[in-house]
């Protein structure tokens, strides 16, 4: 099968917004270059492509096998969604396969006495989520509140965080949070 280097190079520059300009300058390399691919007229080497792709950032696995011409998935079967815990604590990514996410949502189920670790959490973003079952234990910077069912939280992702069941049930939340963090 041939596959049409120069068009899809310019979808998926496109996709990410990116002018043929901006994608050079974030891979190290002329505007001209890419003008060039997109064209057809050059025939990138692998390493020259991988280099362009380092811009957006995508691997050459995806590059060669993402499917533009498929309508992007809604809804999701329960065992679809993409596993992220450790057993203890389930965090359960809806649409994880999705490219092109601007938010995560999550699945989280902390079983009693589970939690998120020592360590705080912090990352680039938002976040905030709603109990549906069970008790939560939310600790952001210095403040720590006990949630239950119905009750909810939303916070500045970079304030340092972590999560802890000190019930002695699963405790069940809806969450997300943006930019996706996974």
């Amino acid at each position: 099968m041939n596959i049409d280097v120069g068009a899809r190079l310019k979808t998926i520059r496109k996709m990410h917004g990116l002018s043929q300009r901006e994608l050079a300058k974030r891979a190290g390399v002329t505007n001209g270059t890419i003008s060039l691919i997109e064209q057809n007229r050059v025939s990138p080497s692998v390493s020259s492509l991988r280099k362009v792709l380092s811009g957006l950032p995508m691997s050459l696995g995806d590059f060669f096998t993402t499917d533009f011409s498929a309508t992007p998935k809604v809804f999701f079967d329960q065992d679809e969604l993409t596993e992220l815990g450790d057993g203890e604590v389930q965090l359960r990514l809806v649409a994880g396969q999705r490219r092109e996410r601007s938010m995560s949502i999550m699945h989280e189920v902390y079983a009693p006495g589970a939690d998120t670790g020592e360590d705080m959490l912090a990352h680039d973003g938002e976040e905030g989520g709603v109990v549906v079952q069970g008790q939560i234990e939310v600790t952001v910077g210095g403040s720590k509140r006990v949630l239950g069912p119905g009750e909810a939280y939303y916070f500045d992702s970079t304030l340092p965080h972590r999560f802890r069941n000190p019930g002695d049930e699963e405790c069940v939340i809806i969450s997300a949070n943006a930019p996706p963090s996974f």
